[in-house]
């Protein structure tokens, strides 16, 4: 099932557009309108009280601080569309089916728990919410770039797919009339896909706990208030007390672990929304919730198996190694698949440095535990001081797979905004497709004009 970014459409001017209908043909459609197409059609001044009226504090004696929280950052969202060939979203789709098949062999669980560490070991009922499966559009296809496994942005792209957007004059028809990422006769659309959430956490405690009721979650990241997406916490927390479930947000140090039972602000917990990077649990202010979850006191989601087996990044050497996967079982099929899905990636080890170094420019050197793209490293940018930590371990190197461009007007001026994908999955279903517009090495919501962006995909053929 897949999410819509699309809503109905309006009238805007052709001025508004750098293209026309002679200059677009069928080939490369999608890639064609990202590059020639400068129409912004989100108006984002008015984007926090919008999402405001979709996510009203259920609290109604309180002052409403969401709006402000959102307006601390005027590039979180861009005002520019994507544009996604319906074939490029098919293979991605496919290959997270392979992805998910490679993950359930003995061969890959047992390879990847024994360099994972010990809490990653335990059996989980629970299987993850929130899974970020993230590429680069190249023009061989799209390419897999990482997995995260606390992927944030679900809840934010998911409302702001709500609102309304203006329509680029020029689309194809077969892009106007479908609506882009329109869902097929009986499957959800965007405004389905909070609603769809809170289902997907109550999956996650019945696979764990059954038919008892879930009646108090923790959003807990470190120092919540000042993480960027603290306005995402607190509009989960809306959304989970309207529908009945007690919620609050939190900093793992205000968790307290005694008599069996795990409690914050003096109430028990049923479940801890885990939005940490400390993704094996192992800082002095995570105790209390790591001593609860090894004896199974709480239902964490993602949790640390999750990360060991879908969003350590040495995975990636395995799912792009063709001998491995022969080796372990996986069919021609699934290879086939990853082989044009999955960059070439190995473990940098200091013995083979050198031979890094050498070849450098055709690497982007990420660490293996990283999250965020911090400490990711070009191989053409490199230095020498810089290489050094790199080849001392804790590293992977990917080949590169440079990212696809979209042009944006921003004040008057045309900009280049290099693009990712994001396709948000939860048991191997995709749930919602979003991109990312930025400017830099990674990925960062810093750049005007970038930000989270909606996606509208081309379907084939058009």
């Amino acid at each position: 099932m897949i999410d819509t970014l699309f809503t109905a459409p309006t009238a805007v001017t052709a001025a508004s557009c750098a293209t026309s209908d002679d200059a677009l043909g069928t080939v490369s459609l999608a890639a064609r309108f990202n590059h020639e197409c400068l129409c912004g059609n989100l108006d984002l001044a008015a984007v926090p009280q919008a999402l405001v009226a979709r996510l009203p504090d259920p609290d109604s004696g309180a002052v409403d601080g969401l709006a402000d929280m959102l307006a601390l950052h005027p590039h979180l969202f861009s005002p520019a569309s994507v544009y996604l060939g319906e074939e490029d979203l098919a293979r991605m789709q496919e290959g997270i089916a392979a992805i998910e098949r490679v993950i359930a062999l003995p061969a890959f669980v047992q390879r990847v728990l024994a360099q994972a560490p010990a809490c990653a070991q335990l059996p989980q009922a629970a299987a993850g919410v929130f899974f970020g499966y993230d590429f680069h559009l190249t023009d061989d296809g799209p390419r897999l770039i990482e997995i995260n496994t606390n992927a944030g942005g679900a809840l934010l792209n998911a409302l702001a797919a709500t609102l309304p957007r203006s329509e680029c004059p020029h689309l194809p028809g077969g892009v106007a009339a479908s609506g882009g990422l329109a869902a097929p006769a009986g499957e959800a659309s965007a405004s389905d896909a909070p609603a769809r959430f809170v289902a997907m956490f109550r999956e996650e405690w019945r696979r764990a706990r059954g038919e008892r009721p879930l009646t108090r979650i923790a959003i807990v990241d470190s120092a919540p208030e000042a993480q960027f997406l603290a306005a995402e916490f607190e509009g989960f927390r809306r959304l989970f007390a309207a529908h009945g479930i007690d919620a609050l947000v939190a900093d793992p140090g205000e968790l307290v672990f005694a008599d069996g039972v795990l409690r914050c602000r003096g109430e028990r917990i049923d479940l801890v929304y885990n939005r940490l990077t400390d993704f094996a649990l192992e800082e002095p202010a995570q105790q209390a919730l790591r001593a609860a979850y090894l004896v199974d006191a709480v239902l964490l989601t993602p949790h640390p198996r999750a990360h060991a087996l879908y969003a350590d990044k040495r995975n990636l050497v395995l799912l792009s190694d063709d001998a491995w996967l022969t080796a372990a079982g996986v069919s021609a099929a699934d290879r086939a698949c990853l082989a044009a899905l999955v960059p070439h990636t190995e473990e940098v080890t200091p013995a083979a440095a050198e031979g890094f170094w050498t070849a450098r420019r055709q690497y982007f050197f990420k660490p293996w535990g990283g999250y965020g793209g911090k400490a990711a490293y070009r191989g053409d940018k490199l230095t020498r001081r810089v290489f050094a930590e790199i080849a001392a371990g804790g590293y992977v190197a990917q080949h590169v797979a440079p990212p696809s461009l979209r042009n944006v007007r921003v004040e008057g001026e045309v900009r280049a905004l290099k693009l990712d994908v994001r396709l948000y999955v939860y048991r191997g279903e995709v749930q919602l497709v979003a991109a990312r517009l930025y400017q830099g090495q990674t990925t960062n919501f810093r750049t005007h004009g970038g930000g989270f962006a909606a996606v509208r995909v081309v379907p084939a053929g058009v």
